[in-house]
Formats: C-alpha cells, sequence, structure tokens
C-alpha cells in the first residue's frame, strides 16, 4: 500500500498525523507532499501547535 492510502486510512479512522506520526508508522518523511496531493481529493483540515520551546510549530492534519 503506498503511503498516500496509508496516511489517508489513518486519517480516515478519526485520526490526526503529524510529521513524527508519519515517519514512526509509515516511514514517511514527506508528509506535507502527500498531504498535497490528498487535497485534490479531499478536504484536509490543518491545526498549527506551537512547539514546546515556543519557538515554531508544527502541523496536524485530519480529514474534515
Amino acid at each position: 500500500m503506498s503511503q498516500e492510502k496509508q496516511i489517508l486510512a489513518h486519517m480516515k479512522q478519526g485520526k490526526g498525523i503529524t510529521q513524527k506520526d508519519a515517519i514512526n508508522l509509515f516511514n514517511c518523511y514527506r508528509l506535507s507532499d502527500r498531504i498535497f496531493t490528498l487535497r485534490k481529493s479531499h478536504e484536509i483540515k490543518t491545526v498549527l501547535t506551537p512547539n514546546a520551546s515556543g519557538r515554531g510549530s508544527y502541523a496536524t492534519y485530519s480529514i474534515n
């Protein structure tokens, strides 16, 4: 199964996904690229969360 299909199936289960999740679960180091492709056929929500250091943020993607 392709990374895009794995990520989509994960999100369809009602779970969000971060870059760290994508690496650990699917060995995917280019999550933003996979999300870019999935956005062509699915409505994907992005939530930015501040890092613990307060000097940046990370994205969590989910299906609406």
